[in-house]
């Protein structure tokens, strides 16, 4: 193919994406050896590319990575052998002490650095995740419509704002965020707030 056509084929675009068939990256290679306007091209369609995707970025859910890298490590647990098991679900009389078998694994612990959250999950069903959560500053707002979300506080202090109201909450405390109401935590502590969090279907 003549240099020139080539530039006004489209094939550059779909070389930059990755869309390109392995015989049109081989030609387009072989013609960018003899003709620098089709590199200077390729190098301008990169560039808009590029412009483009920064332009119409949409910034991530800063509590999707976290629980999506619990997850990855609870399954991998999982494929390792570790025994299936259900934590009891939170109600108002809960204790740090139901869930001691979890709280005293070598396994359960924060690391020395965290961004801001960090999970581990202790276990999973269709209808109830459970795990312990490290709050090093806030977790953003959030709204349930299809799940409850449940906290008790292990260490640490924090304020949940639901909607126009605070609870402050100290170790030892429970609390249910109701469906469909506006929230977000803020750690008062000089640690991580540590809790035990759990998310029940509705």
């Amino acid at each position: 193919m003549d240099w020139k056509e080539l530039i006004f084929s489209g094939l550059l675009e779909l070389y930059a994406l990755g869309d390109a068939t392995a015989e049109q990256c081989i030609m387009i290679e072989e013609v960018m050896a003899v003709h620098n306007e089709v590199r200077i091209e390729l190098n301008e369609i990169e560039l808009a590319l590029e412009n483009y995707a920064l332009g119409h970025s949409i910034e991530p859910d800063p509590i999707a990575k976290p629980f999506l890298l619990a997850t990855l490590d609870y399954m991998d647990r999982m494929k390792a052998g570790e025994a299936f098991s259900v934590a009891p679900e939170l109600q108002a009389t809960a204790r740090a002490e139901d869930y001691r078998q979890w709280l005293e694994r070598e396994d359960m612990v924060m690391p020395v650095e965290i961004d801001n959250i960090y999970a581990k999950i202790i276990s999973h069903s269709p209808s109830l995740l459970s795990a312990i959560v490290w709050i090093k500053e806030m977790a953003p707002q959030e709204v349930h419509d299809h799940e409850f979300e449940k906290f008790l506080i292990l260490e640490g202090s924090c304020d949940i704002y639901v909607e126009n109201d605070v609870f402050p909450l100290l170790p030892g405390d429970y609390f249910a965020i109701p469906l469909h109401k506006k929230h977000h935590v803020m750690v008062t502590s000089n640690i991580p707030c540590k809790v035990i969090l759990q998310r029940v279907a509705a």
